[in-house]
């Protein structure tokens, strides 16, 4: 089945087709429409704390630290600012899941 459908067996085992109509979903938006979302809005509905901590938060005391972070990533790689921020996010990501 794997060759018949151009998929490693890797895909085929770990198929979830909610997944996959995600990802297609992603796929054909354009950047246009993209731009046009309020992520933050949305995201709030599933995690509250990205509509409110914009009020508790001093976002400024952790701006120069995460600029930094991205100018090294941009001089050190030569990434451009989405590259450098996206990297920076997977970084946060993979200590978010490594956490015991």
């Amino acid at each position: 089945m794997a060759l018949l459908y151009h998929v490693t067996l890797d895909e085929l085992v770990d198929f979830d087709l909610e997944v996959k109509e995600i990802q297609d979903v992603i796929q054909r938006t354009s950047e246009e429409t993209q731009q046009k979302i309020d992520w933050t809005k949305m995201w709030a509905d599933k995690y509250p704390v990205l509509a409110t901590y914009q009020q508790t938060v001093q976002t400024e005391n952790y701006t120069e630290t995460l600029r930094a972070l991205l100018a090294r990533l941009r001089q050190d790689y030569g990434y451009n600012r989405q590259d450098a921020f996206l990297v920076l996010k997977d970084i946060l990501a993979q200590i978010w899941n490594n956490q015991p």
